[in-house]
């Protein structure tokens, strides 16, 4: 176990700038220096570890509304990924103390390892309200040496720092030559999987539903995912704006055209929107938690769900409509009852259909755990039809 005291606690002062030059001094938490992003909250009362190592934070500065945050400490076990992705970190009261059997280091002893700037000691009610209001927006937390910067000149460089609207990220988290999981039930098949971020639970789920799990790198083409001769293609969660990513469209509807059953998540469900002909906008301050209800219409059911998006299709919520790709019907499967964002799509003239939130719940409630069941059973129903026609032929 750690020292009780971690350097957190040593009273290093810190400071967090955002664009409009709001200024809020704290105490230096984890790694020294600067670093810059879009400042966004999560509402989850648990789980930092999942979010820290969730790759669709990539580029942003995670801001944690509960306000103790470290007490069970960081273990290799839970991590989600090779590393943590968050571009810096916002607490309130990190704990003292770790107080966990499994636990193998402290939070501010992990960030500090993973090169993490982060700040604590800071009003995050406060700052969740203001962004509430004013809508995410970059941010720099400056400690150390950096914290001499003149206070003019770290605005100046807050607001020179990249929006993310626009930012494409896949390149910097996926994966850099294939990974493959085996199945851990009775075979289905393959799934190629494009990864834009994924995290390890969800490949977990694949895996248990009779999947071998091919990961394969953001710049997979066509003509790779056909050597795998998958049975189904899988686009994962990730960060930046879907706008940018017109190679990953183009790629799905490829797939899309090639009859392949499809799920996406997340980032692979704006994807999916794209592909299908409609649009993408980002939301003033997204959704970021483990307590977000969805209604799914299919079956009337209100799911709590986990979620870490900043960008949401654009489609109509209500009737069938016509792909206007030319993919045919498409239906919106999911809302958000917060304030009815497309939560996910169904195509109903082809197998594919998408969520924009985290099935795999890492951290957070399992409602929506049987999406990766109704793609398992999509994929066997695909199989079982080409069966029978070649039967028939």
């Amino acid at each position: 176990m750690t020292s009780a005291l971690s350097a957190s606690w040593s009273r290093e002062p810190a400071v967090l700038v955002l664009e409009d030059g709001t200024r809020l001094p704290g105490r230096r938490f984890g790694a020294a220096g600067t670093t810059l992003g879009e400042v966004v909250f999560s509402t989850g009362m648990t789980g930092y570890q999942e979010t820290l190592t969730d790759p669709s934070y990539a580029g942003q500065i995670v801001l944690q509304t509960a306000p103790h945050i470290g007490n069970t400490g960081m273990n290799s076990e839970d991590r989600e990924s090779r590393q943590i992705w968050v571009s810096g970190y916002i607490v309130r009261d990190p704990s003292r103390v770790v107080s966990n059997w499994r636990s193998e280091m402290s939070l501010d002893d992990a960030l500090v390892a993973d090169g993490i700037v982060g700040i604590s000691g800071v009003d995050t009610r406060a700052i969740t309200r203001h962004i509430r209001s004013a809508g995410s927006m970059r941010g720099g937390i400056f400690s150390g040496e950096s914290l001499n910067i003149d206070s003019t000149e770290q605005l100046r460089i807050v607001q020179e720092a990249p929006e993310m609207s626009g930012l494409n990220l896949s390149s910097e988290v996926s994966v850099a030559s294939a990974e493959v999981t085996p199945a851990t039930s009775e075979l289905v098949g393959s799934v190629a999987v494009i990864d834009l971020g994924i995290k390890q639970a969800t490949i977990v789920n694949l895996a248990a539903r009779g999947f071998d799990v091919h990961v394969l790198p953001q710049s997979t083409t066509i003509d790779e995912i056909r050597r795998i001769n998958p049975v189904a293609v899988f686009y994962s969660n990730g960060p930046g704006d879907p706008a940018a990513s017109e190679d990953h469209v183009s790629l799905l509807r490829a797939v899309l055209d090639a009859k392949l059953p499809f799920f996406g998540i997340c980032f692979g469900n704006q994807l999916l929107g794209r592909a299908l002909g409609f649009g993408t906008y980002k939301l003033p301050f997204g959704h970021r938690g483990i307590n977000q209800p969805v209604l799914d219409k299919t079956t009337g059911r209100v799911e709590i769900t986990a979620h870490n998006h900043g960008f949401a299709v654009d489609a109509p919520i209500e009737g069938v409509v016509e792909s206007p790709s030319g993919y045919g019907r498409v239906e919106v499967s999911h809302i958000g009852l917060n304030d009815n964002v497309v939560e996910g799509l169904r195509a109903l003239d082809i197998p594919a259909f998408s969520v924009q939130y985290h099935p795999e719940a890492a951290g957070g409630p399992h409602d929506a755990n049987y999406l990766f069941d109704r793609f398992r059973d999509m994929v066997t129903d695909h199989l079982a039809a080409a069966t029978k026609k070649d039967a028939n032929a």
